[in-house]
């Protein structure tokens, strides 16, 4: 605001007053119609005035508008309480234990009620309409969660007595993890950024498998619980203008603005709660606030000046934390005293009263009134600020401290002090032993907590695993990929767009199919997709496309199959996540492919993909482009040489590197049938090149090795000199050609073996290793390494187009010599021919690299090595890869 003088005051009253009429009249709605108007009026003239995104620093939702919260709010406190205590009782237990494992309370202190109000009155079961709402539980509030399950009877106190100890499955796990409760929780979440994105793109699927009338989701809500914190994850608010764009009216953050982080202030010279606000009403969420609890209320109602408002918004969040650090004498003093009419308002309250005046977060009135205008919002989605406490109730133990959330520990003395702010039912002698609260099953306690969940549905967490089966399409569904492509040159990129085209055909499982794709379709050659499956949006196509009269034209459509994200790796993940776990949330096999860039795929979304391993996601990655070389032209941030590696990482992502479009189809319907009709808790990783090239028919009997990982795909010649030649993706026609060239200038007869995985083969030989290591007089097993290996004659050399470590990994279980090529360094821009012949993965370094090995043997002699260099013209001066 300019620093305008307000040469006629009354006026000014007198426009104020008529505001103020406006209202007692019509209402805040009508008053807020009225400005809106005035405002357009003025900007339409000219003047200039600009957006603030911001109201005042009080709850949003006034007194007189205050929903009343049903239920016994006194049986209700009391079980809370009981919750806070065995949440705390977990964490300080564990701590008791040899090992030190850690554990958070102060988190949950916090955000008790904000969770409390949701299950004993929103949070929707299984049972309840067309199925269960969707909890983004905050990772370190777990202990809470399990505190409730245990006075529910759906935990036991071995259980919790095991908290963080979970080797011998007694335990329960530190945060939200499914793959360690896989009957419990629905998400992870303690990646901080990754619940608010999945929870967003959960909703959108949401609406997605309502649109598609797959099924019925009216009434269902995703309920995310935040940390203000964790707001500043760029995954915390990169996808918010999606939800306000798409309209995501069943989608509800609630973000516990306890004002700290994990070491200190959020933002301790401003307010966190107004910079949400303007970024969130901005995106075109529906805003809450809820700061102030119901103490506050009357002291409000007599600020007929503004000072209590003013005083409240120039207070910055350091010093809203310290005060909650002390004392209601220090709050009278610092915040009622900078102004004498303030300190007169509270002159009738003790520094008791003063220090009770809670936050809105705290106070079940203020969020349950919050919860309700939020599920009865239409056309927006939601977020809910909620101011709290960060350790709420613990005392100079932690309440409100810098430190608070490494607190894991509490003295006798500090319990005995929780137990009286509580009321819990111990005596001194019993605090010193930790107990648990339980409540007997006849209890009016645990009836009421169980007819509270018992009215919305059934018990929250709860994750299900009893989708149908999916039934299958035989092999030949693929018949077009499987056949040689005789004298036409394709991709496999090219080759899986035809099965997933076979797939989206096919009448049993077709509507299952998600094609997810993050604005590279027409680079993938998806676009004959857009007319016939269509790109799905919730508000249809309301434009005549450009290329409306071309056959492939841009087709959007409430019913469209296609999820197009944009330039946007990050949300189509999460988009894959949320297909990839329909079968948990909607009791239905949904098939994801997701298709994108290989080189932005695990190391810009890495976390999202171990997430993926966590929650059981079931799917397909297609890492597109793959490969070092295969991407001619686009160079070192295009060019990927590791993805493979990293894939391998996540035990249960199943990753392959195909050369040819048979074993591309091959791959495709294994992974169909181990996910989705045998139900294995399994996805794929599959890289796919944009290299044309002929594709010869399948070979018969090869299904098996594709699978395992390795098969010979062609037998050398009868020379006495022998090599074993691997390769994968696009360097196996290098392989290939390398084989050619030893048999013709060097007589040395190379099989041909296609390694479409590396990483399943390392896995059987470490299966096998440690099954011989564990059972030292049972008969020895024999990697498939060695069975295919053991036995043919001659060195091993492999080439692949990534890091020689991919290859590297399977060196303990090749007892020949074995040699490795591979494109280690940055990538760079040229022909394929001169980046292979640059990186020394050509069919000439092939040959030189087997010639090598076989001197090292001392078949040859290294003369003859020599005069491969010379006659291939490679330059044996030419700067390491690695370093150039």
């Amino acid at each position: 605001m300019t620093d305008f003088v307000d040469h006629d005051p009354q006026e000014t009253q007198e426009w104020l007053d008529a505001l103020e009429s406006v209202i007692e009249a019509g209402g805040e709605e009508k008053a807020h119609f009225i400005i809106e108007k005035l405002i357009d009026m003025a900007r339409r003239t000219g003047i200039n005035l600009p957006y603030s995104a911001n109201t005042a620093y009080v709850n949003t939702i006034p007194v007189d508008q205050q929903e009343r919260i049903p239920g016994d709010q006194a049986m209700e406190h009391k079980l809370r309480s009981y919750i806070r205590w065995n949440a705390m009782a977990m964490v300080v237990k564990a701590n008791m234990k040899p090992g030190s494992v850690g554990g958070h309370i102060a988190s949950f202190s916090s955000a008790a009620t904000l969770y409390d109000v949701g299950f004993n009155h929103f949070f929707k079961g299984d049972e309840y309409g067309n199925g269960a709402d969707m909890v983004f539980v905050q990772g370190h509030s777990s202990p809470g969660i399990y505190a409730r399950s245990f006075l529910e009877g759906r935990l036991t106190e071995e259980q919790l007595e095991n908290f963080r100890f979970e080797v011998d499955g007694k335990g329960l796990s530190s945060y939200p993890h499914p793959w360690l409760m896989p009957d419990y929780w629905q998400f992870p979440t303690v990646s901080m950024g990754l619940g608010p994105i999945l929870a967003i793109y959960q909703a959108r699927f949401m609406k997605y498998m309502q649109h598609r009338d797959i099924v019925k989701t009216e009434g269902r809500h995703v309920w995310a619980y935040l940390g203000d914190g964790e707001m500043d994850e760029p995954e915390s608010l990169g996808a918010i203008t999606l939800a306000g764009r798409e309209k995501l009216d069943n989608l509800i953050y609630v973000v516990n603005c306890n004002l700290q982080r994990l070491d200190g202030p959020v933002r301790g010279n401003g307010k966190i709660v107004q910079e949400l606000e303007a970024l969130f009403r901005g995106a075109g969420w529906n805003v809450i606030k809820v700061l102030w609890g119901s103490g506050w209320d009357q002291l409000l109602a007599r600020d007929t000046k503004g000072l209590l408002l003013k005083r409240m918004e120039e207070v910055v969040d350091g010093e809203y934390q310290n005060y909650k650090a002390k004392d209601g004498a220090y709050v009278r003093k610092h915040f009622f005293g900078k102004y004498p009419e303030l300190l007169e308002m509270v002159s009738d309250m003790t520094d008791e009263d003063i220090w009770h005046l809670s936050r809105g977060g705290h106070d079940p009135r203020k969020i349950y009134a919050a919860y309700k205008r939020a599920v009865d919002h239409v056309g927006q989605p939601t977020v809910i600020l909620a101011k709290t406490v960060k350790g709420y109730g613990m005392g100079e133990a932690g309440e409100g401290q810098n430190t608070t959330h490494q607190q894991k520990k509490l003295e006798i003395e500090q319990m005995k002090r929780f137990r009286d702010r509580f009321n819990i039912p111990l005596t001194d002698e019993e605090v010193d032993n930790v107990p648990f609260i339980k409540l007997k099953d006849d209890s009016p306690e645990k009836k009421y907590l169980l007819e509270r969940r018992k009215e919305l549905g059934g018990f929250l967490p709860k994750r299900n695993n009893s989708a149908p089966a999916l039934k299958i399409p035989e092999l030949k569904l693929f018949d077009a990929v499987l056949k040689s492509s005789g004298d036409r040159e394709l991709s496999t990129t090219m080759a899986f767009v035809r099965v997933l085209t076979a797939l989206i055909r096919d009448k049993q499982i077709g509507k299952n199919i998600v094609p997810i794709v993050p604005d590279e379709a027409r680079t993938f050659g998806m676009e004959g997709l857009f007319r016939s499956v269509g790109i799905y949006s919730s508000s249809g196509q309301r434009y005549e496309p450009e290329d409306s009269g071309k056959v492939m034209w841009y087709r959007e459509d409430t019913k469209g199959q296609i999820l197009e994200e944009g330039i946007n790796e990050a949300g189509s993940m999460a988009e894959w996540v949320s297909a990839a776990t329909a079968y948990s949330n909607y009791n239905v096999n949904m098939v994801p492919f997701y298709i994108y860039y290989s080189m932005f795929g695990y190391q810009r979304v890495g976390d999202l993909w171990w997430l993926a391993g966590d929650i059981q996601a079931k799917g397909f990655l297609i890492g597109g482009t793959a490969g070092r070389t295969t991407l001619n032209g686009e160079g070192l941030q295009h060019q990927d040489g590791h993805n493979l590696l990293m894939a391998n990482a996540i035990p249960n992502c199943i990753s392959y590197d195909p050369t040819y479009a048979y074993e591309v189809a091959v791959i495709v319907h294994d992974g169909m049938k181990r996910m989705y009709e045998k139900q294995e808790n399994v996805f794929y990783y599959i890289t796919a090149m944009n290299e044309n090239y002929k594709h010869p028919e399948m070979p018969e009997g090869v299904e098996e090795g594709i699978i395992k990982g390795l098969y010979k795909l062609k037998t050398g010649g009868k020379h006495k000199l022998k090599a074993q030649l691997m390769g994968s993706g696009t360097i196996l026609r290098e392989v290939e050609a390398a084989a050619e060239l030893l048999e013709k200038d060097w007589k040395v007869s190379a099989d041909v073996w296609s390694a479409t995985s590396m990483n399943e083969l390392v896995r059987d030989g470490q299966e096998v290793e440690r099954h011989n290591r564990l059972n030292p007089t049972a008969p020895k097993k024999r990697s498939y390494i060695s069975e295919c290996l053991d036995d043919a004659a001659g060195v091993v050399v492999a080439a692949t187009d990534y890091i020689r470590l991919y290859a590297e990994q399977i060196r303990p279980w090749v007892k020949a010599s074995y040699t490795v090529l591979g494109t280690d360094g940055f990538g760079r821009s040229d022909t394929r021919e001169a980046l292979r012949s640059f990186f020394e993965v050509d069919r000439y370094h092939v040959v030189v690299a087997t010639l090598h090995a076989l001197a090292d043997e001392g078949q040859i002699k290294y003369d003859v090595v020599a005069d491969a260099i010379k006659k291939y013209e490679i330059n044996a001066e030419a700067i390491n890869p690695v370093k150039a």
